[in-house]
């Protein structure tokens, strides 16, 4: 199938072409993102391979069917970024790739504890500068602490495990219960309940209506004083200007994130002799307890490889006529 292969860096092009190895997909790499202004690259092309960022709107979806675009091709499992009614509508089909590798995530949000916590980013920019002082790098055994999980499908069960190995207290909120965590040890509460107990909260929920703003001023009143909350679901999760007042005041006591609100504008770029117009993640960054990550947490050799190949299969699947079971439907 004949694709334009949006946001691309050097790791996609090695990825896709290693296992693309009887060239059966023609794949056309664009470093650009795919949005309202791009949308006339893709004019000749069956189908379109987007990322994270990529602004299928109702109005780049209209201009994908009119250049002959019929297959919508994320390599992610999130899928808010894509007006599925649109592509409906339009005959569009939109497939995913709905797990490359949870644990890499699960194991990302881990290291951001750590790393708030016992402040090993500071301490190796100290010994660096053969600065060996402990001051200021007080850290608490994450041991026999309350963590509570937002979300527990494929990547929060993991995490969830993984807290659990650390000997901590996990309670959990999701619609739908896991039994297996269940009889792991894990409990099951409301959210207002999660908020009260947790010492450390982790986000591992997809982002819909429902969950914008999940983390606002009013749950974070009902947060203990000195939190430590960690995000690398989606950006939007997290109201960032109440996150912001609630670091100043210190209710928040760490911030970890590996998305961020505006982070199409950000992330995946190198801005290091520009000036950052975002004036929340430039204040985000003054804060020593923040710990910000650019959209790493499934950055791994596994995981770029899960991406590619099921993301060649969705295409070749489309193409010989035969049921995706990545078909994202509404």
């Amino acid at each position: 199938m004949k694709t334009a292969v949006f946001s691309t860096k050097s790791y996609d092009r090695h990825y896709f072409n290693k296992f693309n190895t009887s060239s059966e997909h023609e794949l056309t790499f664009f470093e650009a993102p795919l949005n309202v202004d791009t949308v006339n690259l893709t004019v000749g092309y069956e189908a379109v391979c987007v990322f994270v960022n990529d602004n299928l709107n109702n109005e780049v979806i209209v201009e994908l069917v009119k250049n002959g675009v019929k297959v919508i091709a994320l390599r992610c499992a999130g899928f808010n970024n894509v007006d599925l009614e649109s592509a409906k509508v339009n005959g569009v089909t939109v497939v995913r790739v709905p797990s490359y590798s949870p644990q890499a995530v699960a194991e990302h949000a881990v290291a951001l504890i750590l790393t708030l916590n016992r402040k090993t980013h500071k301490a190796y920019n100290r010994i660096r500068e053969s600065n060996f002082s402990l001051e200021r790098l007080t850290g608490f055994d994450i041991y026999g602490k309350t963590v509570g999980v937002i979300g527990t499908g494929h990547i929060g069960m993991l995490f969830a495990k993984i807290m659990l190995g650390f000997g901590c207290n996990v309670i959990a909120y999701d619609i739908n219960k896991s039994n297996e965590l269940v009889l792991a040890g894990v409990e099951y509460t409301d959210l207002d309940d999660l908020f009260g107990r947790s010492d450390i909260i982790s986000l591992h929920c997809p982002l819909l209506p429902q969950t914008f703003h999940l983390i606002n001023e009013d749950s974070i009143n009902k947060m203990k004083d000195g939190v430590m909350l960690i995000n690398t679901s989606r950006g939007a999760l997290i109201d960032t200007s109440n996150a912001i007042t609630a670091l100043k005041s210190g209710k928040l006591g760490y911030l970890g994130i590996d998305v961020y609100e505006q982070e199409e504008k950000l992330f995946f770029k190198d801005l290091s002799e520009k000036i950052i117009q975002d004036d929340d993640i430039s204040r985000l960054m003054t804060f020593p307890n923040v710990l910000i990550t650019a959209h790493q947490g499934f950055f791994t050799r596994e995981a770029l490889e899960e991406i590619s190949k099921t993301t060649l299969s969705n295409l070749s699947d489309l193409e010989k006529g035969d049921k995706c079971q990545n078909e994202v439907k509404i």
